[in-house]
């Protein structure tokens, strides 16, 4: 299957399945000398794993990672990074009934329709496990970028809507999203998810979510005019994660409501010739390339294919059938996909870092 690496100077492939023995990616690009070790990669693992509360999959996963390569003493070497996860808590016989049918809404049919043959087991690559892989990069991705920056790069993600219940913009608060199942920075709709969500999968149906992705301290300078636009190599990457149906970079789609006057983002220097910007609809990004604001993105989750209602669809023979699919599926998956979302950001951060430094030095 082509088409598993992503980046152009800073590269990763992620490769495995999400019932085969294991998952993994390999990091290519990478400078040398840098600390790297595995309980930080390990920590951001922790946040996307499976089995963490009632409204994520009860498959239960350690996503332990393991360096096989490209760390020496503790810091890179400049040769490839291979890193791999073990599978552990894998039950394919949940699939055995729909081995010969596909899920509506799901990769199912298209992986067949190409391919020929697919992986009824979890999905195989289809699957979100693939999104492990994504978030160890990721990890990896943000030591690079504070390397060469020499200062903090502050890649952050937030549930700002599960379903048809948005967030509070007033109660917006960063230091909460870490503090409950959600990622959620209102703590006072968090009760009300909790029950909105129970009541869905209790129906045996799912919900969608958005996520508001935020990376602060951006130099400017990242991206390129036409081809290579920052933003556009932003909504590849998140268009990417599993689920994914809708990028919006700042104001996003509610730009078409503005006016010129009340869309532009004004500019003003400071005494010591600071830039100084009026409001952040770019999403900080002009014209392809980073102003130095902060890169804000929305990124629109669909809900879960796979549900326990009856649902019409075909088999592999292309008769008329039904399913109700068995397993351990995630109720809301846009619920584990912040880490995700923010691993994606900081890897397409690395990249443009590196490739601004070979054309511009």
């Amino acid at each position: 299957m082509s088409h598993n690496t992503f980046g152009k100077i800073f590269r990763f492939t992620t490769w495995g399945e999400s019932h085969g023995p294991a998952i993994g990616c390999i990091v290519d690009g990478c400078p040398p000398m840098i600390p790297v070790a595995e309980k930080e990669i390990q920590k951001f693992l922790n946040e996307r794993k499976p089995g963490t509360s009632k409204f994520v999959t009860q498959r239960k996963e350690d996503d332990k990672v393991s360096i096989l390569s490209g760390v020496f003493n503790g810091k890179t070497t400049g040769t490839p990074i291979m890193l791999m996860i073990w599978n552990k808590d894998q039950k394919s016989k949940d699939y055995s009934d729909i081995k010969d049918k596909f899920r509506p809404g799901h990769a199912d049919l298209t992986y067949f329709l190409k391919y020929g043959i697919r992986d009824y087991r979890g999905g195989g690559r289809s699957s979100a496990r693939e999104t492990a892989s994504r978030v160890a990069a990721g990890a990896v991705a943000r030591k690079v970028i504070n390397h060469l920056l020499k200062k903090e790069v502050n890649i952050r993600g937030a549930v700002t809507q599960v379903g048809k219940m948005p967030i509070n913009p007033r109660n917006f608060n960063w230091n909460d999203t870490r503090k409950n199942n959600f990622f959620c920075p209102d703590k006072k709709i968090v009760s009300t998810w909790e029950e909105y969500l129970d009541v869905t999968r209790k129906k045996g149906s799912s919900l969608g979510a958005k996520i508001l992705v935020n990376a602060k301290n951006v130099p400017a300078g990242l991206g390129e005019p036409i081809y290579g636009k920052l933003d556009s190599d932003l909504a590849a990457a998140m268009m990417s994660i599993n689920a994914v149906k809708g990028v919006e970079v700042g104001a996003g789609n509610e730009a078409v409501e503005l006016s010129g006057d009340q869309n532009s983002d004004e500019l003003r220097a400071s005494k010591n010739k600071k830039i100084l910007f009026s409001s952040n609809n770019s999403g900080g990004i002009l014209g392809g390339i980073s102003s130095g604001q902060d890169i804000n993105l929305t990124v629109t989750i669909k809900p879960t294919s796979s549900i326990l209602r009856s649902q019409k669809t075909i088999n592999t023979k292309f008769k008329n059938t039904t399913i109700s699919t068995k397993g351990r599926h995630d109720p809301c998956v846009g619920l584990r996909a912040v880490p995700i979302a923010e691993a994606m950001m900081a890897c397409v951060l690395a990249d443009h870092i590196m490739r601004n430094k070979a054309q511009c030095g």
